[in-house]
């Protein structure tokens, strides 16, 4: 993987500062707080979202309320977790023993999940964010759970393969990958470098991440929305770079080696979470997608 796929693969871009997080990695961690203070963790349950946080939920709690469009958000990102962890959940029970947490953040799955003594995990992320998040862990007395290594990738030094080995990551054996809140801020070539590199290790591997659909397929309303939100993490140093058409994604996925596919767009999600608002809602935006090799 070229020094170029880097710094935008894993956090949102390269506009991350020494000891500084990425401001979007900022905002989802803020959403999935306000999910268990709004909602009770109604669709996906955090106990430790707002303490590994460290900010006043009060402040929380009116921010996430100041936003309409917020709260389309914040629902999809507590989908697209929810999504995640429960094909993890099946992974697991079908023997995987390695989880890999691309562009990890505040994510706190290792601290909280249920999940077998003999799983090994794995975050990677940039040396500076996963420094800012082992204080945040402190300071919050969360401890650390020893299926937990930390794997700070430099990209400008390292690849990702070179990262994971140096960490004690087995190519051979089974593994799932998480990869959440990312691929919107690569560019393609960027997402299909690492969509290969999981495809290609000896073991069986699993991933699940989102993307969008391409904005010129989108309605009046939800193109609005979505200009709106898109100028402001341009405005963070954190541009969207990336959208696909769901065929032609699907089409690449099995040529890089994946053989199974599940795809959950806007009405799928609708149907799943939000049963009662089936007949209404845009057809095309945002959407959370399982691949596997095996």
């Amino acid at each position: 993987m070229s020094a170029a796929f880097v710094k935008l693969a894993l956090y949102a871009d390269g506009s991350v500062k020494s000891g500084e997080p990425s401001r979007t990695a900022m905002a989802a961690a803020r959403h999935r707080a306000a999910h268990q203070l709004l909602e009770d963790g109604g669709i996906f349950s955090d106990p430790l979202a707002v303490r590994i946080l460290g900010e006043n939920p009060q402040e929380i709690v009116l921010n996430a309320q100041a936003s309409d469009t917020g709260r389309r958000m914040r629902f999809f990102i507590a989908v697209r977790t929810r999504f995640a962890e429960d094909a993890l959940a099946a992974a697991l029970a079908r023997g995987v023993t390695q989880l890999v947490i691309l562009g990890a953040g505040l994510d706190t799955y290792a601290c909280r999940g249920d999940y077998p003594a003999s799983l090994r995990i794995f975050e990677v992320d940039h040396p500076a964010t996963q420094a800012w998040k082992r204080g945040r862990l402190m300071e919050a007395a969360i401890p650390v759970p020893p299926a937990l290594t930390f794997a700070p990738v430099d990209f400008e030094r390292e690849t990702l393969a070179d990262g994971l080995a140096a960490a004690g990551f087995d190519p051979l054996r089974e593994t799932f990958f998480t990869w959440l809140g990312v691929v919107p801020y690569l560019t393609p070539e960027a997402t299909w470098s690492t969509l290969r590199f999981i495809a290609g290790i000896p073991g069986d591997a699993h991933v699940v991440f989102d993307y969008s659909d391409p904005p010129e397929s989108f309605s009046p309303e939800m193109r609005a929305i979505y200009d709106a939100r898109a100028a402001r993490v341009a405005a963070l140093g954190e541009p969207w770079l990336n959208h696909f058409d769901s065929a032609d994604l699907h089409a690449g996925l099995m040529q890089a080696g994946f053989t199974r596919i599940e795809d959950l767009g806007p009405a799928h999600i609708r149907a799943r979470w939000f049963p009662a608002r089936t007949a209404a809602g845009p057809e095309k935006g945002g959407h959370i997608i399982y691949a596997a090799t095996c």
